[in-house]
């Protein structure tokens, strides 16, 4: 019986995200799956192959922006369930004090309930100047 990749499968990938959980987050992707990154030197940003090349970039965004998160998390899957999307807003801190807050999307290919393309694309802003520490307390 084929497994069936579902919207609440999405869901609890971006959660693991969140909680910065590389086991959570891999756990839908296929052993050869590949990643489109949002930035790179191609018109298709660039591309990491294999599920241990991935966890290792995945986990370098963590580890240069621990407060990454992709939050307001929606996603969709096709009828056939062959694709995938998850839309999001990504907000972090740049290792140079700046603030990155974008709205994206994920592209997914599905292939036997596992993930074997993930194609992130999110909006181009530039880094905004981070809240000085009183202000952000003041806002919570």
């Amino acid at each position: 019986m084929t497994k069936t990749l579902t919207a609440d499968d999405l869901k609890a990938t971006f959660d693991a995200f969140n909680r910065h959980d590389i086991d959570g987050v891999m756990t839908h992707f296929a052993d050869d799956c590949v990643f489109y990154t949002v930035a790179g030197d191609n018109e298709f940003g660039n591309k990491v192959e294999g599920r241990d090349a991935i966890a290792r970039a995945f986990t370098g965004v963590w580890t240069a922006m621990p407060d990454v998160q992709w939050a307001d998390h929606e996603h969709f899957m096709s009828q056939d369930g062959s694709r995938g999307v998850s839309q999001w807003t990504f907000r972090a801190t740049n290792p140079d004090g700046t603030r990155t807050e974008v709205q994206g999307v994920d592209l997914f290919r599905i292939k036997d309930g596992r993930i074997v393309e993930k194609q992130a694309i999110r909006k181009q802003r530039p880094p905004v100047a981070a809240a000085p520490a009183a202000a952000a307390a003041d806002a919570s």
